[in-house]
């Protein structure tokens, strides 16, 4: 065999060689996209399921908070407080605090604003609940005021729960902030117009006495 046939011969195996190596790099990295992609999709379902389980657990928490919160003013117009009833109360707002805590780590930002928003809320209720029913309120607050301020909670409550169910995918759209419209300004007043004179019948104005 002479010296051109050996290397025509050396460049065919390592040609198949070589080929065949690339072909099993490539295979290997698609196997490895395979695989990322499906972790990353095994991850975004955990993910969601863990968002879901705390948006249940917080929404509840919160209702139920706002609920004992009405519950305790009614008995703060009917009758004396029990310990009883200062202990229910006291439950549902640990139980909400608890749930707060947990969303904090786990909710986007958007949804967590609105969490925050009925967060304030329900503290500022308790706290002029505590406050009336130490007998000390604060300027201005009394029970009504206390049963208006829990009664806006629960549209809160709806807003929070619209940005919750777009993040899960539920509704398409992420609910709108309710925007107030500025008052249209009244338009401005003309002045009357002077009365024209009439004229003469040369033409010349009329000459008043």
């Amino acid at each position: 065999m002479d010296l051109g046939s050996v290397i025509i011969a050396v460049a065919g195996v390592a040609g198949t060689l070589g080929g065949t190596f690339l072909t099993q790099r490539a295979s290997e990295r698609a196997r490895r996209r395979e695989i990322a992609l499906l972790r990353d999709q095994e991850e975004g379902r955990e993910n969601l399921l863990l968002r879901r389980t705390c948006y249940v657990e917080f929404n509840r928490a919160a209702r139920q908070f706002t609920t004992a919160l009405n519950k305790h003013l009614h008995v703060m117009r009917e009758r004396a407080v029990e310990e009883s009833d200062v202990e229910a109360l006291e439950q549902a707002k640990a139980d909400h605090r608890d749930r707060h805590s947990e969303a904090q780590m786990i909710a986007p930002d958007a949804v967590l604003a609105r969490m925050s928003r009925v967060n304030r809320a329900l503290s500022g209720v308790y706290g002029q609940v505590k406050r009336l029913e130490r007998g000390a309120p604060e300027p201005g607050e009394t029970t009504a005021t206390a049963a208006r301020d829990q009664a806006e909670i629960w549209n809160l409550l709806q807003a929070m729960r619209a940005a919750m169910r777009h993040d899960l995918g539920v509704t398409p759209e992420a609910p709108r902030p309710v925007e107030t419209p500025e008052p249209i300004a009244a338009p401005a007043r003309i002045p009357a117009a002077e009365p024209i004179a009439a004229a003469e019948p040369d033409g010349r104005p009329e000459r008043r006495p």
